[in-house]
Parts: structure tokens; C-alpha cells; sequence
């Protein structure tokens, strides 16, 4: 899929994020991120590989076992850390409610295995039939 805004890719993004739980996670995983940031400017540099290890370990974990889905930071990277951030403060400030009310229910997707699925959901056991088929691709 292409995205053309970060709106786009927002109302996309949310759709992945469906479950309460699963934004949770992602909120512990950016919270822990940001801290031990913070911590490897103030006292050691070696808090600094826990940045993305703790961020991508919680969203990654909260994607295949909580949502059963697959994380998008993989083929959009630069939209998903935007709108992780996004996600962050809209739950900080205590308006992530609102916001999912403002997006409303969205239009079922297609995943990227070609199943139509609500909120383009790819549960475990599809996963090495996904990491196969993008291999395939990039060697074609």
C-alpha cells in the first residue's frame, strides 16, 4: 500500500492497532524506549542499545501474539515510528479514546498475503508463509 499522507497512513495504522492491549504495549514499549534514550544521554551510553530493543521488543511482541497481526514498522518504517509517536501522545494526554471514536469504524483491508481480513489480520501460523513469499519477491 501506498500512503500519500501521514493521515492516510494514521487511519491505516489504527486499524492495526485495534485492540486496547495491544496499544498498551506499544505505549510501554515507546515509554521504556524514551527513558533509557534520556538514560544513556545522562549516565552510561550502554542504556543505548535498549532503545529500539525495548520499543520494537514490546510492539512486535503486542502485534504477534496480542493483536495476531504483522507489525507494519517492517514495510513502512518511517510512518510507523510517526504515528507510534502519535499513538504515545494522544494516550499521554489521555485522548486516545476520542480519537479512535473520531476514525470510526474503517472499511475491512487486505493484508499483504491477498486475504480480506478485518484489519488486516495475519495470525502465527501464516507468518512463514509471509517472511517466505516477501523473500520470493526480492529475489525476482
Amino acid at each position: 500500500m501506498n500512503f500519500r499522507s501521514l493521515e492516510d497512513f494514521w487511519a491505516f495504522y489504527m486499524n492495526q492497532h485495534s485492540k486496547a492491549s495491544t496499544r498498551r504495549w506499544h505505549f510501554a514499549g515507546t515509554l521504556f524506549s524514551i527513558l533509557f534514550f534520556f538514560c544513556s544521554l545522562f549516565f552510561s551510553w550502554w542504556f543505548l542499545p535498549l532503545v529500539p530493543f525495548s520499543g520494537y521488543g514490546c510492539a512486535f511482541y503486542s502485534h504477534l501474539f496480542v493483536e495476531r497481526n504483522f507489525p507494519e514498522t517492517l514495510r513502512h518504517p518511517f510512518w510507523s515510528l510517526l504515528c507510534d509517536f502519535k499513538m504515545f501522545g494522544f494516550m499521554l494526554t489521555g485522548n486516545m479514546d476520542r480519537e479512535i471514536k473520531r476514525l470510526g469504524k474503517r472499511p475491512v483491508l487486505q493484508n499483504i498475503l491477498g486475504e480480506s481480513e478485518q484489519c488486516g489480520k495475519v495470525f502465527p501460523d501464516t507468518i512463514l508463509r509471509l517472511i517466505f513469499r516477501i523473500r520470493m519477491s526480492e529475489s525476482e
